[in-house]
């Protein structure tokens, strides 16, 4: 088994990145009272749940994309593709934190290196079947 120290490095960095909008939400709980179970509350409070939802639906497919294309395609270009993503998730999060329409550019540069991890990962799988 071959150790891929890189794209294990992307994948806590993935991780440490969505945690880290687990607190934000835990933190705008606490400062806008805004109890669990409760989903809604002030802007602000609304926009780090939103966040936290957001980069939940998109490392669900950022993930296995990733790995398939670290696993069938290149694993370098896929580790560049990854830290992309991180970029552009962190880029989201603080712009949608500011204000949701500064939401786009982060929102952007992530979901299209989501979609070439998608089809190195697809090309990569088909290749070897051929």
């Amino acid at each position: 088994m071959t150790i891929a120290p890189l794209p294990a490095l992307i994948t806590l960095l993935a991780v440490i990145t969505f945690q880290a909008t687990a607190m934000q939400v835990g933190r705008a709980r606490m400062r806008h009272g805004v109890k669990p179970p409760l989903m809604s509350g002030p802007p602000a409070f609304e926009r780090a749940m939103r966040v936290q939802q957001n980069t939940l639906e998109q490392i669900v497919v950022f993930l296995p994309a990733f790995w398939l294309a670290v696993l069938f395609s290149n694993a370098t270009a896929a580790s560049v593709l990854g830290a992309v993503w991180v970029l552009g998730r962190v880029l989201y999060a603080v712009g949608y934190l500011r204000a949701p329409e500064q939401r786009g550019l982060g929102f952007a540069i992530s979901f299209i290196a989501t979609t070439v991890l998608l089809v190195m990962a697809l090309v990569g799988s088909v290749m070897l079947l051929l």
